[in-house]
């Protein structure tokens, strides 16, 4: 009875070994900025963390001071390193020929809101 039990089990897990297929170049791009975000939180919490502990550590040496206790020397440590704003890494673009990308032209930046707030008996008539 067990063996048949343990035989349907590893029947029914058998899939659960399967190969997966490879992952696209856009999925391990994506792979890799969620790594670097991740990166970047974990770097964010250290200096976080390492801010409250000065936090608490000064106020702990002027609650003593209040106290008119004597005031342990502090341990000397590494200062808090603030990671800065996350800046994502950049991945090369795969460059396409327009011809082949089906575009027509490149698109253009916005200079100018698409919309004004001038009436339009003001504006500048156009130009044929």
């Amino acid at each position: 009875m067990r063996t048949t039990i343990v035989l349907i089990l590893v029947a029914a897990a058998a899939p659960a070994y399967g190969k997966l297929p490879p992952q696209s170049d856009a999925a391990k791009a994506q792979a890799g900025q969620t790594a670097a975000k991740a990166a970047w939180d974990d770097k964010v919490s250290a200096y976080k963390t390492c801010r409250a502990q000065d936090r608490a550590a000064d106020m702990y040496r002027s609650n003593l001071k209040a106290a008119a206790k004597d005031i342990p020397t502090p341990t000397a440590t590494a200062p808090c390193a603030d990671p800065g704003p996350y800046v994502a890494p950049v991945t090369p673009v795969e460059s396409k020929p327009l011809e082949a990308s089906e575009a027509h032209s490149p698109a253009g930046t916005a200079t100018s809101p698409p919309s004004t707030n001038i009436p339009a008996a003001e504006m500048p008539k156009a130009t044929k």
